[in-house]
């Protein structure tokens, strides 16, 4: 039985995460998406426990995921939840040079840790999760950028938040 964890902040999550949680969950029997507690990567719009909440809300029904928060290294976390596969989305060449030295940082914390890519459906390659904020922010309809239990924590945020 192969454990894969998907890692993030997922602040929010969006349809492009969404993506790759469901196209993993066919492929590895059991799928972690570790909610990442990151202090040193700054404020977030969510705190930990409501970003838990999101996912779980979101991923309730796709058949062996599940999901966690974690805070520290990714390789020390694949470690207690013996887990041997890390799955990373990609949208872009820019993005793939970082997940590159991220996974070869891993391999060498963790040996037994392997990375797979992911490429984003075409039609998510656009979205983040920054960019999503930033829009909503400003009062825009973000609904199809976001499943339904993001956008009602972003409407309850960003009072006055278009409804879709």
């Amino acid at each position: 039985m192969v454990h894969a964890v998907y890692p993030g902040s997922f602040d929010p999550l969006h349809n492009g995460h969404l993506d790759i949680i469901r196209r993993a969950g066919k492929i590895y029997d059991r799928l972690t998406v570790a909610v990442l507690h990151n202090p040193l990567k700054g404020a977030n719009l969510f705190d930990v426990d409501e970003r838990v909440a999101i996912v779980r809300d979101v991923v309730k029904h796709i058949k062996g995921v599940e999901v966690d928060a974690f805070g520290g290294l990714l390789a020390d976390y694949m470690r207690r939840v013996k887990a041997t596969v890390i799955v990373k989305g990609l949208r872009a060449i820019s993005d793939f040079e970082v997940e590159l030295q991220m996974a070869h940082l891993n391999r060498q914390l963790n040996p037994s840790a392997e990375t797979t890519f992911i490429m984003t459906a075409t039609r998510w390659s656009y979205v983040s999760s920054t960019r999503v904020k930033e829009i909503a922010k400003y009062g825009a309809d973000v609904s199809k950028l976001v499943p339904p239990a993001a956008l009602r924590k972003l409407r309850e945020r960003f009072d006055g938040l278009q409804a879709g």
